[in-house]
Parts: structure tokens; sequence; C-alpha cells
């Protein structure tokens, strides 16, 4: 594990802190329970848990970024641990675990404001860095080695797709012309081939930012990896379990919009046929609402005022005594 002293002095503000917290419900008999922090950051979430989880409760926490694994080293608590890995491996760690029921599971996405303000780490066009982006800097192709390899359209499908650019493909051709004449290997570079490119800029936004958001989605796989991480938190989570989610972005919170509505919704039978009540069939979970930031930690924290978080509680099967 690498040394916590190793952490960048970077400050960041949890987002929805308490809210989030509250949403798991550790309360009563649940404070004994099992909970999952699916992204670690820099602990806020996971350090309240723990504040309010009973002795015998036990909180995992997930995390692919070194310096979140190292910052997770100064908490010393046996009901505490941490996984150098995504969320996507989520039933895997818990099988590996013995671990069969979760009481909770929370998954703040996005990127932490250490990653962001950290310009070595390459996910920010303010300031000049290596062009890496990769939230697990010991795994993976960086941003840079993607760039100079991959296909002009499939540049431009990512750059569309996920950063939901319309000028996604004069982006393509200009990374592509620039990378014939000089490898693109800072952020500089890329952010300066973005302003060139784009015609038209949205009002208080970077050109670059929808790129940038773009290919960091796609080098670290958030989507698929959330689809994934959702997937399998619904199937461990016992009765009255709560899934507690916080977005940052359209793409993120449409995938938990859907999912969580899915699970809360039924297929209606056909009424001409005899059903009797007990048979029809029930919803999986139930949907507890949609959270903003409030006017004052968006007025104290400006990176909260994107976010959205969503909270859903898993149902017990029909015929199963509570």
């Amino acid at each position: 594990m690498t040394n916590v002293e190793a952490v960048p002095p970077y400050q960041h503000r949890t987002v929805l802190l308490n809210e989030a917290v509250e949403a798991l419900a550790l309360e009563d008999d649940r404070r004994q329970g099992i909970f999952v922090d699916g992204t670690f950051g820099r602990g806020g979430h996971s350090r309240l848990i723990l504040q309010r989880l009973g002795e015998r409760g036990r909180l995992l926490a997930f995390d692919k970024d070194t310096y979140a694994i190292a910052n997770a080293a100064s908490i010393d608590d046996a009901r505490f641990e941490i996984v150098h890995d995504s969320f996507a491996t989520l039933a895997e760690a818990l099988s590996a675990r013995g671990i069969a029921q979760l009481d909770g599971v929370l998954l703040d996405l996005g990127i932490s404001s250490p990653q962001v303000d950290d310009a070595a780490r390459g996910f920010s066009f303010r300031a000049d860095g290596p062009l890496d982006m990769r939230m697990d800097t010991t795994r993976g192709m960086s941003a840079a080695e993607w760039l100079a390899t991959e296909t002009e359209q499939k540049i431009e499908k990512v750059i569309r797709d996920y950063g939901e650019e319309r000028f996604a493909f004069q982006i393509a051709k200009a990374i592509v012309a620039r990378r014939a004449v000089e490898p693109i290997s800072s952020t500089r570079q890329l952010a300066e081939i973005v302003a060139n490119a784009v015609k038209t800029r949205e009002k208080g936004k970077d050109p670059a930012t929808r790129t940038f958001q773009a290919i960091r989605i796609f080098i670290n796989q958030e989507l698929e990896e959330l689809e994934v991480a959702l997937a399998a938190a619904f199937r461990h989570l016992a009765p009255h379990g709560r899934l507690v989610v916080i977005s940052f972005h359209s793409l993120e919170d449409r995938i938990v919009k859907q999912f969580m509505a899915g699970k809360a919704r039924v297929a209606q039978p056909d009424r001409r046929l005899p059903i009797r009540a007990a048979d029809l069939p029930q919803p999986e979970m139930k949907l507890l609402g949609r959270i903003r930031p409030s006017d004052d930690e968006v007025r104290d924290n400006p990176r909260a005022r994107s976010a959205v978080m969503r909270i859903a509680e898993r149902l017990a099967p029909a015929g199963v005594l509570q």
C-alpha cells in the first residue's frame, strides 16, 4: 500500500455528505449491517458512515485511484476495508469475502477535486500537464496513448457520444491532423486543438470541456462500469437495503434513473386474464426520491451545482415475511 504521506495536499469537499449518509438509513439494527462505499475518494462519506456504524457493522470501500488508497490507510478501524479496484468488481469482492447481502451501497460518481486540481493527472485543461486521465495510473492506456493510435472515426464517436459534443467531427479531424505532425502529449495541446476546431462556444464554458469529459469517461470506462456496479449492487442488497447514487452529468444520471425506474416498474398483465392479486408481479425496488445540493452548498462548493442524488430501496420478494 502506498504511504499516506504521498497524498498531494489538494482539498476535496464531499458533495451531499450528510444527505447521502442519511439516505443509507443507518438506524437501529441496520447500524450493525454491511455497507459499501463504491468511491472512497478522500473518504468523506466513509468516515461519516463509520461514525454512525455499530460495533458489529462493516464498511467495504472501493477506489481505483492510488492516492485514494493511500488516504484510506489513515483509517485505523477494524470495521473498515479498502479495495484498490473499480466498484465494477463488487460481486467478485463480496464473493471473496463470503458476503452474500448488503444493507446499503453508496456510489459517488465522477472525479474528485484533487484529481482535477492536480495537473499531473491530466484531467483538466486549466493547467498544463501530461495527458493521462487514468483514475488508476498503474494500469490501462493513457489518453495520450489512445489518441496516438485510435482511428478518426472512433475518436469522433467517443467525443460525440460521451461528451455530447456537436463539433465532434471537426475535433477528431483536427486531432488526427495534429498527431501526424507531433505527438499530442499534454493537456494544453489538446485544449488548443479543440479551441481551434470549435467555432462557437457555450457561454461560461471552455470549448474543451466536453471533449475532456468524453475522453476521461471513455479511458476509464465509467459508464460501462456503472452499469455493472448497479446490477451487482441490486443483486446483493438485502430486503430494505438502500442504493444511493450521486451523479454529476446527464449520461450518468440517465443510466441511474433508468435502472432504478426499471426495478420499480412492473409489467401490467392483461386485465382480461383471471389473475389473483397475490399472483400479480411486484416491483423489486421502491424509489425514495431525488435530492439536489442546497443553494448554500453550491455557493460554498460550486462543483456541487450539477450533482443529483437518487435513492432507492430493495423490496422484499412476495411471500417473504419481514
